[in-house]
């Protein structure tokens, strides 16, 4: 039996060079997080979003989705999957629903309040998640939209349930 497996690193490095070369930066995800948060946790900066982001992109879960999102919007991008679910994916069918079910996977890491900042995120748009949406560009983001909505969720997530042990003065931090 065969144990080979690919290292952490590889992994990692991989799904922040995808998330790259689709034109996303940790800033613009963090830019979302302050949206999500910034109300409930005074003196919230920029740099706490990017550190939660950050902690975020450590999960092998998370790298995983972005891998495969990414490549299959790459593929849908490039003519490359089978009818019709290259229509599917290229016209992001709003009935497909598939995208937004790996987007849940990194919601499920981090509790449900992350599914309410998804939910919300994901309907308002804003950001680079409109920059995602717009379809006159011939980019296909069916994934990526959702997944990067994902991790800024998450990180708020993240952000707010730190916040609250901190206000009561627990000494574990997750």
């Amino acid at each position: 039996m065969d144990h080979s497996f690919v290292p952490s690193n590889e992994v990692q490095n991989a799904a922040m060079q995808a998330l790259q070369e689709r034109g996303i930066r940790i800033e613009d995800i963090a830019e979302l997080t302050m949206f999500l948060q910034k109300a409930y946790i005074p003196d919230l900066t920029m740099q706490d979003c990017i550190e939660s982001i950050e902690h975020v992109l450590k999960k092998r879960e998370v790298q995983h989705a972005l891998l495969t999102g990414i490549e299959l919007d790459l593929l849908a991008e490039n003519g490359k999957l089978s009818a019709p679910l290259q229509q599917l994916i290229k016209q992001d069918e709003s009935l497909y629903g598939i995208d937004e079910i790996l987007a849940l996977s990194i919601l499920n890491l981090y509790g449900s309040i992350s599914f309410t900042n998804y939910g919300y995120i994901d309907k308002l748009k804003t950001g680079i998640l409109q920059e995602l949406n717009d379809k006159s560009s011939g980019k296909v983001h069916a994934f990526l939209d959702d997944l990067v909505g994902a991790i800024a969720a998450a990180a708020s997530s993240r952000l707010a349930h730190r916040y609250r042990v901190k206000l009561e003065g627990d000494v574990f931090l997750s």
